[in-house]
């Protein structure tokens, strides 16, 4: 991340500790991998539920291209039966639809949601590798003039040098030490972020005899449940940095077993 090709103009002194460096690098490497994760999960369900879409589409019309088959009119007990498929079919293809419709809501839309903050995090960082630069370059001139004879011009160009390094410095620490802080907290709050969205993609695929329609499981992502996201991440602001949601405990009718396997959603 911090390569440099050329070491012109470069400081001789270690301006940043290669401790801090390889943390950064490490934090940095931990939320690249988990953009590329995300992403790869967010196109995976979609083409999870649209292959869902696609076979109850198919079986409803192979049921149908059943019932105009002439062999229907001939035999009403294969009509009977063909009839009583197409109903299934139907049915499911219903419930398809439903529980596609809700994980779109629960787990798709969230997970655009959230991948949505990795560009505004990358471009911090290049801020802050920008700031890098412009620090080892000021400090680069100070260290010429403080090799220099001190002559009276050498001398009032150090302290004009020194001037210039001042805010630069101040610069990337304060934005080295903002993104050392909020990025483990964020790599941190993924699975409060998304455990509510997993717990309505399991309970989106049960649904007993009886049950009452799917309806809205959660109503995902609406309000803050975890401290680390208040607000998102402070170097995004500007709201768009995405919020976990809070399950609300209006679940399809598990048997008693079931139910107790599972369990209440874990929120705040």
């Amino acid at each position: 991340m911090s390569w440099i090709p050329f070491k012109i103009g470069q400081p001789k002194k270690q301006i940043v500790p290669k401790t801090v460096e390889r943390d950064f690098e490490r934090e940095y490497g931990k939320l690249q991998q988990l953009e590329e994760q995300t992403r790869r999960l967010q196109k995976d369900m979609k083409k999870s539920t649209d292959a869902d879409l696609a076979m109850s589409k198919s079986a409803v019309k192979i049921s149908l291209d059943l019932l105009s088959n002439p062999l229907c009119e001939q035999d009403q007990d294969l009509l009977n039966m063909v009839t009583a498929l197409d109903t299934a079919m139907k049915r499911m293809d219903a419930f398809n639809q439903e529980k596609v419709n809700q994980i779109q809501k629960t787990v798709i839309e969230p997970l655009k949601k959230f991948g949505s903050v990795f560009p505004s995090l990358n471009m911090a960082v290049k801020r802050r590798e920008q700031a890098l630069q412009d620090y080892r370059r000021l400090q680069a001139k100070v260290e010429k003039y403080e090799e220099k004879e001190k002559t009276g011009p050498v001398l009032a160009k150090l302290h004009q040098a020194r001037e210039e390094l001042r805010p630069v410095r101040e610069d990337f620490e304060a934005k080295n030490r903002q993104l050392l802080e909020e990025m483990p907290r964020f790599y941190g709050s993924r699975l409060d972020y998304f455990q509510p969205s997993f717990e309505s993609l399991i309970r989106a695929q049960v649904r007993p005899p009886g049950a009452l329609p799917l309806g809205l499981l959660y109503t995902a992502h609406a309000t803050p449940c975890h401290p680390h996201w208040k607000g998102g991440l402070a170097i995004l602001r500007k709201d768009r940095a995405p919020t976990p949601g809070k399950a609300l405990k209006e679940f399809i009718p598990l048997p008693e077993s079931q139910a107790q396997r599972l369990g209440d959603p874990v929120c705040c």
